[in-house]
């Protein structure tokens, strides 16, 4: 059978996408670069590369960098993206000047703003498949908005044209065009041959003295190149970060559609505008969230777990069936399945909670694995400890595992007793089965099967205080 040429008409075209991310967001009055800002639990900028890193390849995705650039690039330089520096910010025409040379060989160059971080990439393939199915010079993703104030109105050749005849700004508009609610989003597609032959008409004639790739609408159009206005479907997509109201705003639309959308995927969660949960959170169905919990970093919760309220857990790993009572904290820990923690539970860095084990009121861990079925259910310190299985650690015990120089380890092996009110002295090893009796202060490693006790002898002093208060009584 003779294989079929593909037909040029139907080629993907060879796409690049900038993003801008070189500004100083001068009016968050900030010392940090403003792609920087968080939502939803990451930078702006990161939320920009996820949706564009689903459109095309990462290898063909530049953000043009500036203030600060160095910052931003150690930021995101896990995304695989390639990055340009703008020396000067000079305005989003000369960052596509500074970035010619990178883009110059594609067919067409999609622009993103680094600070508009609820663009989808779904909305980011309509404009490249548009672009590339009309094959105008410059695609303009517009927006329907109910309040366009102080935004550059998109004019159409006619009403239902796709055709832009002109952008124009608000201070320039007539009363008639400030009625229009279509309004220019900052996000093009460019024929990258059209785009780089004429960019050098910009000009920076204006108040601020800079090159606005808007001009490159009018620039086109007077050399009687297409046009065109593709209008985004959610107009919230295109929302940037120009202030610290503004990022809030994002914030909570962001977290509020996360909470939905888990809910579509089995999860139920009270009271959802009380709870904070970041972006790259996974929660499977069945779990139950109830108010006022934060949810946190790369945090993946299992089913059927409940987590109550006032729970903080970041970067965490929690096992199905685990219950989380109220005002636990975790951080960078692991619980395994059926595990019990809390309520006012810490669980630091490094903690491993295993199957069935529980962890309660006021216990805290850190660099500690704590066997299945093992209990620390009261006012207990747990660091630099392996705990086995089925031991019980009884209340007010406390692994002393820094010397003021170095850090040691204990070791509690499988079925141990230890007594409420103990101190280990790292490093030690308590054997299996051993038992360490209450208020022991332990130095030494116990054997197997051993009863440790390692407390100063009772004294009692019959009538001491009797003597003692006569004694004040005859000498004042």
């Amino acid at each position: 059978m003779p294989k079929v040429k593909s037909s040029s008409a139907h080629r993907v075209p060879h796409v690049a996408i900038a993003i801008m991310a070189a500004g100083k967001g001068t009016r968050l009055k900030s010392k940090h670069p403003k792609v920087l800002h968080e939502v939803g639990g990451k930078p702006l900028l990161a939320h920009v590369i996820a949706a564009a890193t689903k459109a095309v390849p990462a290898g063909d995705v530049y953000a043009i960098v500036g203030h600060e650039a160095d910052r931003v690039r150690e930021a995101v330089a896990h995304t695989g993206i390639n990055f340009i520096l703008q020396k000067e910010q000079r305005g989003t025409g000369h960052a596509l000047m500074v970035a010619r040379d990178a883009l110059a060989a594609y067919d067409q160059v999609i622009v993103l703003s680094g600070d508009a971080p609820l663009i989808s990439a779904q909305t980011v393939r309509a404009l490249r498949d548009f672009h590339d199915a009309s094959h105008p010079a410059m695609t303009i993703l517009t927006a329907q908005l109910y309040d366009p104030t102080g935004y550059g109105r998109v004019i159409r050749k006619s009403l239902k044209s796709p055709d832009v005849k002109a952008i124009v700004e608000e201070k320039s508009a007539t009363p008639a065009q400030r009625k229009i609610q279509e309004i220019n989003s900052g996000f093009y597609a460019f024929d990258a041959k059209a785009l780089f032959t004429h960019i050098d008409e910009l000009s920076n004639d204006n108040p601020h003295g800079e090159f606005y790739l808007t001009d490159m609408a009018a620039i086109l159009r007077k050399a009687k190149q297409r046009v065109m206005a593709v209008t985004a479907s959610d107009p919230h997509e295109i929302l940037g970060s120009n202030t610290r109201a503004e990022i809030v705003d994002i914030d909570q639309r962001m977290r509020l559609a996360k909470c939905r959308q888990l809910m579509t995927e089995g999860v139920t969660i009270f009271y959802p505008q009380t709870c904070v949960i970041d972006w790259d959170v996974e929660i499977a169905p069945d779990t139950t969230i109830e108010p006022f919990v934060q949810i946190l970093g790369k945090t993946r919760i299992g089913s059927d777990c409940r987590i109550r309220s006032f729970t903080v857990i970041n970067n965490s790993v929690i096992g199905d069936g685990v219950l989380i009572r109220p005002a636990c904290m975790l951080d960078d820990a692991h619980v395994m399945k059926g595990a019990e923690i809390g309520p006012y539970s810490r669980l630091r860095p490094g903690s491993e909670i295993g199957e069935g084990a529980h962890v309660g009121n006021f216990v805290e861990t850190k660099k500690t694995r704590l066997g299945k079925g093992s209990k620390a259910n009261h006012l207990t310190y747990l660091g630099d400890a392996q705990i086995g299985e089925g031991v019980n650690i009884g209340a007010g015990t406390i692994t002393c595992n820094y010397d003021g120089t170095h850090k040691h380890a204990t070791v509690i092996e499988d079925g141990a007793f230890i007594g409420s009110d103990s101190t280990l002295v790292a490093p030690v090893k308590v054997g299996q089965r051993a038992y360490v009796g209450a208020a022991s202060c332990i130095t030494n490693d116990v054997p197997p099967d051993s009863l440790a006790i390692g407390r100063a002898r009772q004294i009692v002093k019959e009538g001491w205080i009797k003597t003692k208060r006569a004694s004040r009584q005859h000498n004042p």
